[in-house]
């Protein structure tokens, strides 16, 4: 019933060193439901009940949430093989705490929670590994919203900007890459507007510190994005 998902699935962390067979017994375990959403289309809505963690199949999706004046804030852009929902199903709440969006057209496969954390029948290995895998989860997930929260804490456009681009750098070892998020989804996650966020981009350009083109960017003065950074 899963098998053409096997290939993603093993790459998800939840599934992290599990062989084809095992993973198809857990799956016989859990019986996750399947969901198939146009671009666009609301996959998970703030304030409704939660259905269990989701993975996404295919396509990818935006996870984010809204102050009190309708500002959003993107909290996560989430590929094939990666997770969402994880820290709020396991909280005790039973209503989804942000909205996750279709970015494109995709399928989620959701796994309810209760059955993650409850062992299986025969008390199985590969279920053991699968609960060791959803601690190093949350717990990774816990550092990635504190160091969200470091980035609401940086006060000016240029740190905020330079931070951002220093990590990408880091993550992906060159001095040009492409940027994850689209500019609109990029302002949102800084908590800057995109009109601003376009201007300071194109005065860092215009100094020469970086160059870039659409979602290509290319830093041309390392030294001083770090100073910017500090």
């Amino acid at each position: 019933m899963y098998e053409k998902w096997m290939g993603v699935l093993l790459k998800c962390p939840l599934f992290k060193g599990m062989q084809p067979d095992q993973l198809k017994s857990v799956l016989s375990c859990l019986k996750p439901k399947v969901g198939s959403y146009a671009r666009n289309e609301c996959v998970a809505v703030v304030g409704e009940k939660i259905t269990g963690m989701g993975i996404v199949l295919s396509g990818d999706v935006v996870v984010s949430s809204e102050n009190i004046a309708g500002n959003r804030t993107i909290i996560a852009v989430d590929d094939p093989g990666e997770m969402f929902g994880e820290m709020a199903a396991f909280s005790g709440s039973d209503l989804w705490p942000s909205t996750v969006m279709a970015r494109s057209s995709c399928e989620v496969m959701f796994l309810p929670a209760e059955k993650i954390v409850n062992s299986c029948e025969s008390a199985c290995a590969s279920h053991r590994m699968m609960i060791s895998n959803m601690l190093r989860i949350i717990s990774n997930k816990a550092l990635a919203l504190h160091r969200k929260v470091e980035y609401l804490a940086i006060k000016s456009m240029r740190g905020k900007i330079s931070t951002y681009l220093l990590e990408q750098y880091k993550r992906v070892g060159k001095t040009t890459f492409i940027l994850p998020l689209k500019r609109n989804e990029l302002a949102d996650f800084l908590n800057v507007s995109r009109p601003s966020l376009s201007r300071e981009m194109s005065r860092l350009m215009e100094e020469g510190i970086i160059d870039f083109h659409r979602a290509s960017i290319k830093i041309k003065d390392l030294d001083s994005l770090r100073r910017m950074a500090d």
